[in-house]
């Protein structure tokens, strides 16, 4: 199989098909934002279960991203890359012509397996274009990183834009003719073959690490309906703790685990992927909210809700792109990813004084360019740390790894604040002042997860200095 990056006049092409890729899956949890209201409507959901809508795909997702992760090392990363595409568009299809809550979920989890089969591949495909060259792939992971961030808040604008001139469905269909312009052009960008084919797939630990983390994250977001001290929300807290242990039983006594514990040995990868983890916590909980403020709130219909947040993508993608790359070869990983935390931490907590009569260019816009240059200098360091950080041959599994902490950490942060934001008031619907104090919560509680986050970072990383020494030989 071809294994050779393509020229150097093709290889840029090629990062545009992966960030592309990575837009994509990240745009996926996020353009149903603006449309829940109208989901919800037609589809039967009740304000607490609506956000299954999200985390159906995020589990899923991120249940699976260390398998994909393992299969782009044993057979391909191209050849999991395309098949993650035509999985993706089959989720959308699915999603799109849903009738029923149910059939509604099933289309995101097929959306959310897809997903963890492109993500952890494009991942990979990237280190093989660039990873020979310490300058150009810092270049190649800004680009990268910007796709991802943008795509959670550009799915938001894109969300308002179908929902308010076409249906909500098509927030689903508009992954179709993407899927299919990603399956002709990979051949032709991007390198075939592994980068070391060698090992079998652990499917008991896929299926243990999948369940664990499921049955953690429907466990937090049915607490404040069943009740934190019931039965039910501990008997699921314990499934998914025993789960998740016997998922790193398998690891410890697999001939060839899916995510070999040796792995972490390397200097600062689980210092990253946890911040990652509790960047993805702190993050999609503010769009989510801010985006139900805009609509439930302030009265926004879809499509203007979706243009509010557009300053904020702007940001973000000049900040990856132009800003954290200089700055990350000056200071390194830890000083920007503690800067970034913090910064992060400060614009929330500008969000969270919202107020019930408020409006755009006080209670949204200042508090959430903040959060974006917050988010804009952490996102890169800790990606390029958490990758870099792995041998080559274990490139999908690092990729792997790294996606799930942030999808899972999304997850999670997003069912904890939610239950959060509930108590405080954000499930009386029509009740602005409530729900003003709900969502003010919830952008509190995401404040306090970055503040604890760049605690943590503090604590974990060690020292590094430019970007190129985090590349491994």
């Amino acid at each position: 199989m071809d294994t050779q990056a393509p020229p150097s006049s093709r290889r840029w092409t090629a990062l545009a098909l992966i960030a592309l890729a990575q837009f994509m899956v990240i745009m996926d949890t996020s353009i149903i934002g603006v449309a829940l209201p109208k989901m919800q409507g037609a589809l039967g959901f009740s304000q607490e279960n609506l956000s299954w809508v999200f985390n159906a795909y995020v589990v899923v997702f991120g249940g699976l991203l260390l398998l994909g992760g393992k299969l782009s090392d044993i057979l391909g990363a191209r050849r999991i890359f395309q098949t993650g595409w035509a999985i993706l568009g089959i989720g959308s299809l699915v999603a799109g012509i849903a009738s029923s809550a149910t059939v509604e979920l099933i289309g995101r989890g097929v959306q959310g397996a897809g997903a963890a089969l492109i993500a952890p591949s494009a991942l990979t495909l990237l280190m093989m274009l660039f990873g020979s060259n310490p300058r150009e792939l810092t270049k190649a992971f800004a680009v990268y990183g910007a796709a991802a961030p943008a795509g959670g808040t550009a799915g938001v604008f894109l969300g308002g834009l179908i929902t308010e001139y076409a249906s909500w469905p098509w927030v689903f269909y508009i992954n179709i003719p993407l899927a299919i312009l990603a399956l002709i052009a990979a051949p032709a960008l991007v390198p075939g073959g592994a980068l070391a084919p060698h090992g079998s797939v652990d499917l008991l630990g896929a299926l243990t690490a999948t369940l664990g983390l499921g049955a953690a994250v429907f466990a937090v977001v049915r607490a404040p309906e069943a009740g934190w001290l019931s039965g039910s929300t501990w008997g699921t807290l314990a499934l998914a703790a025993g789960l998740l242990i016997a998922f790193l039983v398998v690891q410890i006594r697999r001939r060839e685990p899916l995510m070999p514990l040796s792995v972490f040995r390397s200097p600062n990868l689980g210092a990253a992927n946890l911040s990652q983890l509790l960047l993805g916590a702190a993050w999609v909980p503010m769009w989510f909210f801010l985006n139900l403020y805009l609509q439930q709130v302030l009265g926004y219909s879809a499509f203007p809700s979706g243009a509010a947040l557009l300053p904020m993508t702007a940001l973000i993608m000049a900040g990856m792109v132009a800003l954290s790359p200089k700055l990350f070869a000056r200071f390194g990983a830890r000083t920007m990813i503690i800067a970034g935390l913090l910064i992060l931490a400060a614009g929330l907590v500008w969000l969270s004084f919202i107020r019930a009569d408020g409006n755009f260019w006080v209670d949204v816009l200042p508090g959430s360019l903040v959060a974006a240059l917050g988010m804009s200098l952490a996102f890169v360091p800790s990606l390029q740390t958490a990758i870099s950080a792995a041998p080559p041959e274990e490139g999908g599994l690092a990729s792997g790894i790294v996606n799930t902490g942030y999808q899972i950490g999304s997850a999670l942060g997003l069912a904890a604040v939610t239950a959060i934001a509930s108590a405080a008031g954000a499930e009386k619907l029509g009740d602005t002042l409530a729900l003003t104090d709900g969502f003010s919560a919830a952008f509190r509680a995401a404040a306090g997860i970055a503040a604890v986050a760049a605690v943590v970072a503090v604590a974990t990383f060690r020292r590094q200095g430019s970007a190129a020494e985090l590349i491994v030989p």
